[in-house]
């Protein structure tokens, strides 16, 4: 079985998503992946200002196979999801946006720059990210 090096973008503000979403894929039998996503415990507090934390993200990225997007409405308005968009396309990395449960809206730049869009469901999002790895 293989392992997927998987960084999921996410502000610590809307962190219920990104936990749920960790426990999803952690559940889902069958399916291995390492998370780089930036931990609450250890969140790059070394980085000092926007660029020392863009390298940090990117270091992050660089050994994934796919990133993955919450596409909340709060993605379309956070910049470093833009930055975030911009490092994937730049190190090659496919994007997986993932509708988030029971939202009726969803973000617009994620649409527009995911590789593929699925719903808030476990064999989906590992169909997905077996498929863009």
């Amino acid at each position: 079985m293989n392992t997927y090096n998987l960084l999921i973008s996410h502000s610590w503000k809307y962190s219920d998503a990104y936990d749920r979403l960790v426990a999803l894929l952690k559940n889902r039998g069958y399916f291995s992946f390492r998370n780089y996503s930036v931990p609450r415990i250890d969140p790059i507090i070394d980085a000092v200002g926007d660029v020392a934390l863009e390298r940090a993200i990117e270091d992050q990225m660089r050994p994934c196979h796919v990133v993955l997007f919450l596409a909340g409405v709060y993605a379309t308005h956070s910049k470093w999801i833009c930055k975030e968009i911009e490092m994937a396309k730049r190190y090659k990395k496919p994007i997986l946006g993932v509708n988030p449960w029971g939202a009726l809206n969803t973000s617009t730049l994620v649409q527009e720059h995911a590789d593929r869009m699925v719903n808030w469901n476990a064999d989906s999002i590992v169909a997905a990210i077996r498929e863009l790895a």
